[in-house]
């Protein structure tokens, strides 16, 4: 009998997770990775950051060295698209017309870069940070830039922000909403970082929308709004969200939500074929079981390492604790559980420095900390989240109680 051949679309994080966690559970059968960049398997996290500033090389943000791959019997094939699902023959049709057989598909194919629909949105000078092809070309980009404008106030734009000011560049940041992260963070967190950015020398411009990128000599100068202001840019960075990549789950009638449906075990309607990471629309225990796409690296390892194990006979639920990070010049974002409308706001610490937490309550109940400079509260937090221990909204907001003590000692090994 011959051995099974499990085949990987997306060489991102949680392509790459499940490969090499099934290597870990002792998987002997075939794993090919398809991937559409050239690279090989990298980090995205640094490419905002330690990237630009010229911190780390390519070879530093590889998630492995190149000769992982052989060491472990993965077959990485890059450069190539996935195109098309045959689910009745389980084959998988690539751009150049060649076909993988397989056993069991796990579709990893992440997200795209939303674009923006206004005119100039395609000039030279324009960039996105998601690839680190992306990354690449605007690093050296800012070698020689004196003035950039941010379009969106999301992770991404205020991570570029941070970088781009530590380099002595103009940067001014554009959004439509009232608040930095606006989607993601609360009101009392928005504020610090509104204001720490404003301390880097970054000018914040919300309740903004940009009606035109301009260009002179096929070149962006800059950026008019919907009020009639003209901002200069030598470049101008787009950040306003992404896209998830359904459009090959899409040719096989795979059931599609924002993102490509599957249960607690991240199987989409058919069994042979599973969906990770960015693209995956699950229902999320710590969101009250709404559908929910998670984009973070811990969101891809977990659901990656999930997939791994249901397809070598131990399977077990996903419902790992949601936790993000943003670094954003000295400031360390630390995020987990996930928030829900009108949740009341309790911050602990100094909210005028830059060493702190909110925690958020609904219906009395901790549905969310964010904490910032204060990784030690952070790992407390998760820790109440994921026991589901009460804690009280007085209780948070008092600094003198100690929230270690909340959290059960692990029983003690007979000797």
């Amino acid at each position: 009998m011959s051995k099974p051949t499990i085949a990987i679309v997306g060489a991102g994080q949680a392509g790459f997770q499940v490969a090499a966690s099934l290597r870990d559970l002792h998987f002997d059968g075939r794993i090919v990775i398809v991937g559409d960049e050239s690279h090989a398997p990298y980090q995205r996290p640094p490419l905002s950051k330690a990237y630009l500033l010229g911190e780390v090389t390519d070879t530093q943000v590889a998630l492995r060295p190149n000769t992982f791959y052989a060491q472990h019997g993965i077959e990485l094939i890059t450069g190539r698209r996935a195109v098309a699902i045959d689910r009745t023959r389980r084959m998988l049709g690539l751009e150049d017309d060649s076909v993988i057989q397989y056993d069991h598909l796990v579709l990893a194919t992440g997200a795209r870069n939303r674009p923006l629909p206004v005119p100039g949105a395609d000039l030279p000078g324009v960039f996105f940070l998601r690839t680190l092809d992306e990354a690449s070309a605007l690093r050296d980009r800012m070698a020689t830039a004196k003035k950039a404008i941010v379009i969106g106030a999301g992770f991404i734009g205020l991570e570029f922000a941070a970088s781009a000011a530590k380099m002595g560049i103009a940067v001014t940041v554009i959004d439509v909403a009232d608040r930095p992260m606006a989607r993601a963070l609360s009101k009392s967190m928005s504020a610090i970082f509104a204001r720490e950015h404003a301390n880097m020398g970054v000018q914040l411009r919300f309740n903004t929308q940009v009606l035109r990128l301009l260009g002179e000599n096929g070149h962006v100068t800059g950026v008019e709004t919907m009020d009639g202001h003209i901002l200069s840019a030598d470049i101008v960075v787009i950040g306003i969200g992404v896209i998830p990549n359904v459009e090959l789950a899409a040719t096989c009638d795979l059931p599609i939500q924002n993102g490509i449906v599957v249960d607690e075990f991240m199987q989409t309607s058919d069994p042979n074929i599973s969906a990770v990471g960015d693209v995956a629309a699950h229902d999320n225990v710590y969101a009250h079981g709404i559908r929910t796409r998670l984009e973070s690296v811990q969101n891809a390892t977990d659901q990656g390492r999930c997939v791994a194990a249901r397809i070598v006979g131990k399977p077990h639920r996903y419902d790992a604790l949601p936790w993000f990070w943003s670094n954003q010049g000295g400031l360390k974002l630390q995020m987990c559980g996930l928030p829900s409308n009108g949740c009341e706001e309790v911050v602990r610490g100094d909210a005028n420095g830059t060493a702190c937490s909110v925690f958020l309550f609904h219906d009395g109940k901790l549905n969310c900390v964010e904490s910032l400079n204060k990784a030690a509260e952070h790992m407390v937090a998760r820790k109440l989240l994921v026991g589901r221990i009460a804690l009280t909204p007085q209780q948070a907001a008092d600094p003198t109680f100690d929230l270690k003590s909340l959290v059960p000692k692990p029983p003690v090994a007979n000797s």
